[in-house]
C-alpha cells in the first residue's frame, strides 16, 4: 500500500482519498454519529428522571417523618 502511494503527490494523499473516503463512507458516518448523539440524549433523559424520582422521594420521605414526630 505504502508503494501505491509513495508516487502520488501530497494533495492525493491529503485531500482526494479522505473526501472520497467521506463520500462513500458519509451516509455510515452520519447514521454512527447520530446514533451515538441519540444514545447520549436518551442516557441523559434517563439520569434526569432518576435523579428527579430520587429527589421527589426523598423529600416526600422527609416531610412524611417530620408529620409522624409531631
Amino acid at each position: 500500500m505504502r508503494e501505491i502511494f509513495a508516487g502520488l503527490p501530497w494533495w492525493v494523499k491529503w485531500i482526494a482519498v479522505p473526501v472520497i473516503a467521506l463520500v462513500v463512507f458519509g451516509g455510515v458516518i452520519a447514521t454512527v454519529i447520530g446514533f451515538v448523539i441519540g444514545l447520549l440524549f436518551k442516557v441523559l433523559v434517563f439520569v434526569a428522571l432518576v435523579g428527579g424520582l430520587i429527589y421527589i422521594v426523598r423529600k416526600f420521605m422527609s416531610s412524611s417523618t417530620s408529620r409522624g414526630d409531631w
